[in-house]
């Protein structure tokens, strides 16, 4: 499986793209147009970078509005064609994309335009190069990919081959299954991109919403099983148009977009990836405390019934537990200052070894950590947020990362309020973070995304993705602002959900032991009796334990409970999943981020809700 990516997909000057594309991974580039055109690089030294990089140059694009033209235009089209194949020459790209004509004038007429096409695959066999011709979707005359083949194979050119861009393919909702009656070796190039389902400007979706294979709404496996049952053999690659893309570090997009296709062509036997081990739960949530907000971290977990089993061997570490959750708190990590936030995951797996090497294939790498003599040997990796996931076993192997901590005899024995373990994480990511993360935690760890849902925050909206493992046992969920440039206040909470067999009864043990719980304004209530047919009791019983419910239609339901915030970004919260409930309790969100808000602004604490 070869992998390219046309510049045009990252940032920064043609220089900073290769040199991304070239430590990402890939094989090849397409090098855009314009991107050359800015440059002060010549096509020669172009050249010579990209083959000091071990980068092929495969195309050079776009060629526009060629075919369906009268003949003075196309005699100026064949000269401008000409100078840019000697380009090519000096460039060392082998293949030029052509667009179909967008032209208000563009003539409708099939046989002209195979006509016009093949003069210049004539032009273009001279000059050693090749021609690959695309239905744009929003061509005048040429939108479908199946018109553009009938024209290639009219014009019937040895140097004439056609483009396949699943956007221009899937957004038009064109079925791509005729691309199977096309000969393998006319399809001269593939282009791949992926995107959210939008209902908008076929132009405007195209040039500002692509996103990388795996991060939009697009079948794209079924598509690249059709590609392959044609029998193309040639490049992937990716063109993805995208405002975020174009503004981010290409070093990280780079990464980001080869991993994509690697999870692409994974899904379709295409490339050879070592499988996704079963990811079976989290060993333990790491926390990132400072002196104040580890002493309150400490005294919540105490209060929830958490027993302190004892210190790190040789790190400022310390180990909570009850039941089977688990919670570090790192008192020398420096990343949260003296806040708290989620700075590690450990991911109990069936085969640690064999996690950490498909995430390094998939462009992972793994981190460096410092290991005191016969402690585990942990191997760990950081996220797109700098989160750090590592791959352990808490009852057996080499990897049994427990035998790491002292244990403290005479420890109470937990399991005082009912938790059992670890029902769900939430991380929060920077503004344009969010795709590529749910593509690491998908390809990475086997995770499978649930549909995004946007939440209504006090200062706006936020954007949130759960991940499952195929059995439930492991559930993590991302948030995001949906604009960025806010003041700070949304998208930035954290918290670990601990699973427990009786919230409400919890909700009374923690408030006799002391738990800041969240406080739940009397209006959820009054709004909860009106819209569920609970009953006074049950809407009373809620109400006094601050408990907050949800149900779906299956009959199953949720019951959720907050604490205060710890810091300005941390909490803590305990579920109880009844009859098959899946969900996360959305519903109340803006409930329960309101109450956030209030209780912060009333400590006088930085607000970030």
């Amino acid at each position: 499986m070869r992998t390219a990516i046309a510049t045009v997909s990252l940032s920064g000057s043609l220089e900073d793209k290769l040199a991304a594309a070239a430590s990402a991974g890939f094989d090849g580039v397409e090098i855009f147009e314009p991107d050359l055109v800015a440059s002060p690089l010549s096509p020669a030294r172009v050249r010579e970078t990209a083959d000091g990089l071990g980068l092929s140059i495969d195309m050079y694009q776009p060629f526009r509005d060629f075919e369906g033209v009268g003949p003075e235009r196309l005699e100026a089209n064949l000269r401008r064609a000409r100078r840019k194949f000697e380009l090519m020459g000096e460039l060392g790209a082998g293949t030029m994309l052509v667009c179909s004509n967008v032209a208000e004038d563009a003539i409708d007429d099939p046989e002209l335009s195979a006509a016009q096409l093949h003069r210049l695959a004539e032009e273009a066999q001279q000059h050693g190069v090749r021609i690959a011709f695309e239905a744009l979707a929003w061509g005048r005359h040429i939108s479908d990919y199946r018109d553009a083949w009938a024209v290639v194979e009219r014009a019937d050119h040895p140097a004439l081959g056609t483009c396949l861009d699943s956007f221009h393919i899937l957004s038009r909702g064109s079925d791509p299954a005729a691309i199977e009656r096309i000969p393998g070796d006319k399809i001269f190039y593939l282009q791949l991109a992926d995107a959210p389902v939008l209902g908008m400007d076929v132009l405007q979706w195209s040039r500002h919403h692509r996103c990388f294979p795996g991060q939009g709404g697009f079948d794209l496996a079924a598509f690249m099983g059709h590609v392959r049952a044609a029998g193309y053999d040639g490049p992937w690659s990716l063109e993805v148009f995208n405002d975020h893309f174009r503004q981010a570090e290409p070093e990280r997009i780079a990464v980001d977009a080869r991993r994509s296709l690697l999870a692409l062509g994974e899904q379709v036997g295409a490339a050879d990836v070592p499988p996704a081990p079963r990811a079976e739960r989290f060993a333990f949530a790491e926390l990132a405390v400072g002196p104040a907000s580890g002493d309150r971290a400490a005294e919540v977990l105490e209060a929830m019934g958490f027993a302190h089993v004892g210190p790190h061997r040789s790190k400022p570490v310390h180990q909570w537990r009850q039941g089977d959750a688990r919670v570090l708190l790192n008192h020398g990590d420096g990343h949260a200052g003296d806040d708290a936030l989620v700075s590690a995951l450990g991911v109990e797996s069936a085969d640690p070894d064999g996690a950490a090497a498909r995430a390094e294939d998939l462009g992972a790498a793994l981190l460096p950590r410092r290991r005191g003599p016969g402690e585990a040997d942990l191997a760990a990796i950081a996220a797109p947020d700098d989160t750090t996931v590592l791959f352990c076993r808490t009852t057996s192997g080499r990897d049994l990362w427990v035998g790491d901590f002292v244990d403290l005899e005479g420890h109470p024995g937990g399991d005082e309020c009912g938790i059992t373990g670890v029902d769900h994480i939430v991380l929060s990511q920077p503004f344009d973070y969010f795709d590529e993360a749910v593509l690491f935690y998908r390809s990475v760890l086997g995770l499978e995304p649930r549909s995004a849902q946007d939440v209504a925050a006090p200062h706006g909206l936020l954007s949130s993705r759960a991940l499952e493992a195929a059995d439930g046992r492991l559930r993590l969920a991302i948030t995001v602002p949906r604009l960025g440039g806010g003041d700070g206040r949304l998208g930035e909470l954290q918290h670990v959900a601990f699973a427990g067999r009786d919230v409400l009864g919890s909700a009374h043990r923690m408030r006799e032991r002391g738990v800041p719980l969240l406080a739940v304004p009397d209006n959820y209530y009054e709004d909860l009796e009106a819209r569920t047919d609970l009953g006074p009791e049950r809407i009373e019983a809620l109400r006094a334990a601050g408990v907050l419910y949800d149900a779906d239609d299956r009959g199953g339901e949720f019951l959720q409970l907050f604490t205060e915030m710890i810091g300005d970004r941390l909490f803590f919260e305990v579920v109880q999943r009844v009859g098959g409930y899946d969900g996360y309790g959305a519903a109340n969100s803006p409930v329960r981020l309101a109450a956030q808000l209030n209780n912060v602004t009333q400590d006088g604490r930085g607000v970030h809700a």
